[in-house]
């Protein structure tokens, strides 16, 4: 017998194809969208479940996307390890904090981090001025250190953290963009499953909707890829607009939030 797909599951699939074909068409912040669509259109009852299920699904995107990256050789692996490992003890402590805290409190943070993210979109993100760098005695304190406080972040939330990855990446060692971009999937990967794993363990992940998550994810993907080279002349008119929707979508989620603490 085929298997029976109820409503929930093809919702869950059309929102993984809608922040996969972001993702692909614009980069990265389309992740972030995971848990509010997962909470609010699928309708999944708890947010920590939501948090950990989109920590797989973020996880596995950037994993995707790093191979692509390191092919290119745009991945400085020494870095990109350190900041990760870094990370993953931050990713630890912040994913334990987040399943301590209230979930409706936990909803109020995000929607305001959502809006932090819309307007870090609306800003040109610039790289350093190396374009080859390596560890060295003077940059290995500030890798260490932003990627713990990056990590710890990520793995409150239960997002990637690419957007604040990239910026950290290059604060801590003046890299070019691209290789900042490229090093970041490192962190993003690792952070998204020691969070996955942390919620795991607590039995926070609805391991069916990660794979329909995941599989709309990939459709979406691939076809946002493709509009990708047709709308590049037009990517930072894109951003700014789903900046706004981020921005749109944060106030939504805080609000919310409030009223339902206030019930």
């Amino acid at each position: 017998m085929l298997p029976v797909v109820d409503q929930q599951d093809l919702l869950a699939i059309l929102c993984g194809s809608l922040v996969g074909s972001i993702l692909g068409a614009i980069g990265g912040g389309g992740s972030i969208l995971a848990v509010p669509l997962l909470v609010y259109v699928v309708g999944v009852k708890s947010p920590h479940v939501a948090i950990g299920t989109s920590a797989v699904a973020v996880a596995v995107s950037a994993f995707a996307n790093l191979i692509d990256h390191a092919r290119r050789h745009h991945v400085c692996w020494p870095v990109a390890i350190l900041f990760a490992i870094a990370g993953v003890a931050g990713a630890s402590l912040g994913s334990t904090l987040g399943k301590h805290t209230d979930g409706q409190k936990l909803l109020i943070l995000f929607g305001v981090l959502m809006v932090v993210v819309a307007t870090s979109m609306a800003l040109k993100r610039q790289g350093g001025s190396k374009p080859k760098v390596s560890l060295e005695p003077h940059n290995v304190p500030r890798v260490v250190g932003i990627g713990f406080v990056v990590g710890t972040l990520s793995g409150f939330f239960g997002i990637g953290g690419g957007f604040l990855v990239v910026p950290g990446l290059v604060a801590a060692t003046s890299m070019a963009l691209i290789m900042a971009i490229g090093s970041s999937l490192v962190s993003v990967t690792a952070f998204g499953l020691t969070t996955a794993a942390s919620y795991a363990l607590s039995g926070l992940i609805d391991w069916r909707l990660v794979l329909l998550f995941v599989g709309g994810g990939i459709a979406g993907g691939l076809a946002g890829g493709r509009l990708a080279t047709t709308l590049a002349p037009r990517k930072q008119a894109l951003s700014l607009v789903f900046g706004v929707v981020i921005a749109t979508v944060g106030v939504y989620v805080t609000v919310r939030g409030i009223m339902n603490l206030m019930e």
